[in-house]
């Protein structure tokens, strides 16, 4: 007899999660609304017991969650795709292993892939904490033609945060690219452009634990080179996007920075050049 149908699959890969990080993040996938999913946790530390072993304690009392490990450590983008393989949810919700979706995520999220057919991918907002920008709200753009927009400048849509459409992901035979380690986020995103649309719940459903040892910190230099080149691609593809959101962010936020040994030096914004960061010199016109 064939397995139910499921609506949702949680992916998360683990590795040397903090015990307490990982509590966290278990639970709070537990106490979501909405109930429909399966909970698949790969760890990619095997010799790690004791994470295994609080994992495990979770799964003996919820069904849901269904743990795994490699045989060795491969790293984050074949740990993601083996998830994919294995989920048999409709929608695919990612999460990592450090973070704490709200309450009402899953139940959200799926709201809308199931009133919008032609929406693949949807996410929401990210509030930081743990880190020296606490309680920072991550925002990002609205509408699927805005997103597609900002994608020409930054990975603005939040990946923990997002819900897929694992059809899509099939159809087209799209998974994480490891040659784009760690922002392998930003370049599957640039292939679902022409593949699906985009939507943004406009609404935090995700606390983002910045600290100084997530990915994000540990591997700067290797993510700023490959997501510039991902950057570059999206623009050369898509250079109506471009142009347009130029357009659209030329009178907000800062532009430019330049610092000298950490002192601060120029800094443009809103138009505006500014010496030493806060003394008005000139404006200026974008082309």
């Amino acid at each position: 007899m064939p397995a139910k149908a499921l609506k949702v699959s949680v992916l998360t890969p683990i590795y040397n999660t903090p015990h307490k990080y990982l509590r966290e993040m278990i639970e709070s996938i537990q106490n979501q609304t909405f109930a429909d999913f399966e909970f698949l946790i790969l760890n990619d530390s095997p010799d790690n017991k004791e994470i295994e072993n609080i994992v495990l304690e979770y799964a003996k009392h919820d069904k849901r969650i269904k743990y795994s490990k490699n045989d060795k450590n491969m790293g984050i983008t074949p740990s993601r795709n083996k998830l994919l393989d294995m989920a048999r949810g409709e929608y695919i919700a990612i999460f990592d292993h450090d973070d704490i979706s709200l309450p009402s995520r899953l139940e959200r999220e799926v709201e809308i892939l199931d009133k919008n057919p032609e929406i693949g991918a949807v996410s929401g907002f990210l509030q930081f904490f743990q880190c020296k920008n606490d309680g920072f709200i991550h925002k990002c753009p609205e509408f699927d033609h805005e997103i597609r927009c900002a994608f020409t400048d930054n990975c603005y849509f939040p990946h923990t945060a997002s819900m897929l459409r694992k059809s899509v992901l099939d159809k087209n035979n799209i998974r994480y690219e490891q040659f784009f380690t760690p922002c392998e986020d930003y370049q599957l995103w640039n292939r679902l452009m022409d593949k699906t649309h985009f939507y943004c719940i406009q609404d935090v459903l995700v606390k983002y634990r910045a600290f100084d040892g997530n990915t994000t910190h540990s591997q700067k230099n290797i993510m700023n080179r490959n997501r510039e080149a991902i950057r570059l691609d999206i623009c050369n593809r898509y250079p109506a996007y471009c142009k347009n959101w130029l357009r659209i962010s030329k009178n907000t936020g800062t532009r430019f920075r330049l610092r000298l040994w950490r002192i601060p030096l120029l800094k443009v914004k809103n138009n505006t050049v500014y010496l030493f960061e806060f003394i008005p010199l000139f404006k200026i016109k974008w082309i």
